[in-house]
């Protein structure tokens, strides 16, 4: 959704003659691997290309800020990689068919197929209002059953797997290497699954449930039954992707059992499977996990009635994507006021000089992005650029305020919150105009009660801020000067 084609890079002029923000700024893009736990150069298997797969929704209820989070995180992956003008085949499947997604909606007394479809548009409805780009491929778990049917023949072909009782298992003795990815010791590994009858052995996974009353099913050489979890995610990656691929993401709670299976499938095929591994921290409340089951959720349309998509979207992105990131109101609050402050000097510039259009990405942003997908460091890069900005269009310097208003706008839209960006004018538009309006007004006061201090009019000045604060203003005194925000606004 960034407009105006891919941006280039900026910077200063190092003395040769010619500036960085003409030349081209090859950095390394290097990622922290959680498979080998050390940051990685990023060599796509195919140079120009690079695959993506994303363990995307499990569909059993109403999606909260937890379950978006990698789909954000993720999507500035995207967006750099595109950037660095690579053609990226981005794949985010969806689980629809599950344990708790059957047990749900038998709760409810309603099709299991139904309550599944119901809450993928759902999520499918906050991907979209959070500006996360549309994948490539959003394949369904159902839709790949003769994959996965290939799959375990075969495993059991290599002899990593067994049938029994209508059921098939992974041995998980089989696979020297397992438990690589987690660092889990084989004596200590607990699948924490429903299990049917006939494992040799506790820890063996699940990859086929043999069928059972009143459950979906469908045919396969052992009998009929339905897919595993991680069963799913194999066969659809390799489907889609190729047996080998450059990413493969996910939240750190995928780490085990998932992921670990999810490569002991694909190793025990024959699969090299994805070369590089990376995992999102979770959303936390009062230091747990954001987690249906212990009732911290804040649900997407909730939080959607409170503040608008970008400055949500703006919030869930501001953290590293490694960081754990806890939820609290005056956290939200804080980064609703943040974004805002963007987005009234982007709109300031349009007003009073020109059409932004998209511009150049500083040098210092492009490092930040580069070094493990650094987003709060980019982040400081681009409120740095609005203070000078500020500045710029306070002295008059329209052209200095248009070049950094045009480089924000670059460096904004690769986290995917461009303010002038199409997908978010429709609900911005109003308050902007309004923002900017404000803005106006109260820096004026504010120049007004510099110039009271500078004569050490002390009355005047309180008067100014006194009256200010009366009108639901809040004036905080920074290095860079006065700053305003409403208070308690979100």
């Amino acid at each position: 959704m960034i407009t105006g084609g891919p941006a280039t890079v900026a910077g200063r002029d190092d003395g040769s003659g010619t500036p960085d923000r003409v030349r081209s700024h090859v950095v390394t893009l290097r990622l922290f691997d959680t498979a080998t736990r050390e940051v990685r150069d990023f060599v796509p298997l195919h140079p120009g290309r690079a695959s993506v797969y994303l363990c995307g929704a499990t569909v059993q209820g109403v999606p909260h800020i937890g379950h978006v989070r990698s789909g954000i995180a993720f999507d500035v992956l995207r967006r750099w990689l595109e950037h660095k003008s690579l053609d990226v085949l981005f794949v985010r499947n969806v689980t629809d068919i599950e344990d708790k997604i059957l047990r749900k909606a038998a709760d409810a007394g309603r099709p299991w197929w139904e309550w599944a479809a119901t809450h993928e548009r759902e999520f499918s409805t906050a991907y979209d209002a959070l500006g996360v780009l549309p994948p490539s491929g959003e394949p369904r778990a159902t839709g790949f059953v003769t994959q996965m049917v290939e799959y375990m023949e075969r495993l059991i072909e290599r002899g990593h797997a067994y049938a029994s009782d209508g059921n098939v298992y992974f041995d998980v003795t089989s696979l020297p290497d397992y438990g690589a990815l987690s660092g889990h010791r084989l004596d200590d590994v607990h699948q924490g699954e429903s299990a049917g009858s006939g494992k040799r052995d506790p820890r063996d996974f699940t990859l086929w449930k043999a069928a059972k009353p009143h459950e979906p099913s469908w045919p396969t050489p052992w009998g009929r039954g339905r897919p595993g979890w991680h069963l799913e995610c194999s066969a659809m990656a390799t489907s889609l992707l190729g047996p080998e691929f450059d990413i493969h993401c996910g939240g750190m709670d995928l780490i085990f059992p998932h992921h670990e299976n999810e490569i002991a499938q694909a190793h025990g095929a024959g699969d090299p499977f994805a070369r590089y591994w990376l995992h999102n921290g979770w959303v936390t409340m009062g230091g747990e996990k954001m987690s249906k089951s212990l009732g911290n959720v804040v649900s997407i349309p909730a939080m959607l009635s409170r503040v608008r998509a970008v400055e949500l979207r703006y919030y869930l992105g501001s953290a590293h994507y490694r960081s754990m990131l806890e939820y609290s109101d005056g956290a939200l609050t804080e980064a609703a006021a943040g974004y805002r402050r963007v987005e009234s000097f982007v709109s300031r510039v349009s007003t009073r000089v020109g059409d932004v259009t998209v511009g150049d990405v500083p040098v210092e942003f492009a490092d930040a992005l580069d070094d493990d997908l650094g987003v709060p460091a980019g982040l400081a890069v681009i409120h740095n650029v609005v203070r000078q900005g500020n500045t710029a269009l306070e002295s008059g310097d329209g052209a200095g305020a248009l070049a950094a208003a045009s480089s924000v706008r670059a460096m904004m839209g690769i986290l995917g919150v461009d303010p002038l960006d199409p997908h978010w004018l429709d609900e911005s538009t109003d308050e902007s105009a309004a923002t900017t309006a404000l803005d106006v007004l109260v820096r004026a006061e504010l120049q007004r009660r510099s110039r009271a201090r500078t004569e050490k009019d002390w009355a005047t000045a309180d008067s100014v801020r006194d009256r200010l604060a009366e009108a639901g203003i809040e004036v905080t005194d920074t290095p860079d000067g006065a700053q305003w925000s409403l208070k308690g606004s979100s």
